[in-house]
């Protein structure tokens, strides 16, 4: 199931404000992320850096990882933030050291890299009190936005998959095209 990249000649289309805070807010995303000026946070699945734009004002730094160097490229053309670094690479084989991330989020990615090796990996970088937030297409919704409805997973399998990881799932919400998790480490 899933793990298909967005095609980056599309990449346009992910600065598509109203078509992307339409699924997902800033303000939601923070409320979710709850940062601090002196995290270190990591966007999982970053793409363009249309919501990594969103959170480096409010934290120390943001690694943005994306298996595809075309949407750093493109990242790159638009302006990236002082406080962000790229990072090309696949979520299931983070260059970060252990305990390096006080929190990570992955908009509209999960889908791209579920599997046990990148919730491990995710795991590994994070801090002890590290968070991770989970904003996602949901397998219950249309499929007119996103991607087919048969590379999605449902809310209740994304936080199964995070609770057998050595997450705790704080949040759960499923809206009609979307959901969102709120993890901690155990």
């Amino acid at each position: 199931m899933g793990h298909h990249t967005f095609d980056v000649s599309r990449a346009d289309r992910l600065e598509d404000a109203g078509r992307r805070y339409r699924f997902l807010s800033a303000e939601e995303l923070l409320w979710a992320l709850s940062p601090t000026p002196e995290d270190v946070v990591a966007d999982l699945g970053s793409g363009t850096g249309f919501f990594t734009d969103d959170v480096a004002p409010h934290v120390d730094t943001v690694h943005t990882v994306d298996v595809q160097a075309a949407m750093h490229d493109y990242y790159r053309e638009k302006g990236v933030p002082e406080n962000v670094s790229l990072v090309t690479s696949d979520v299931g084989d983070l260059p970060l050291a252990n305990g390096a991330v006080d929190a990570a989020f992955s908009t509209m990615t999960y889908h791209e890299f579920a599997g046990d090796a990148a919730l491990a990996e995710i795991r590994r970088v994070l801090a002890p009190d590290g968070r991770l937030v989970v904003a996602d297409w949901a397998a219950s919704g249309t499929g007119e936005y996103g991607p087919p409805v048969e590379e999605r997973y449902g809310a209740d399998e994304a936080a199964s998959a995070l609770d057998e990881t050595g997450f705790a799932v704080r949040h759960e919400a499923v809206r009609p095209e979307t959901f969102l998790l709120i993890a901690t480490l155990e």
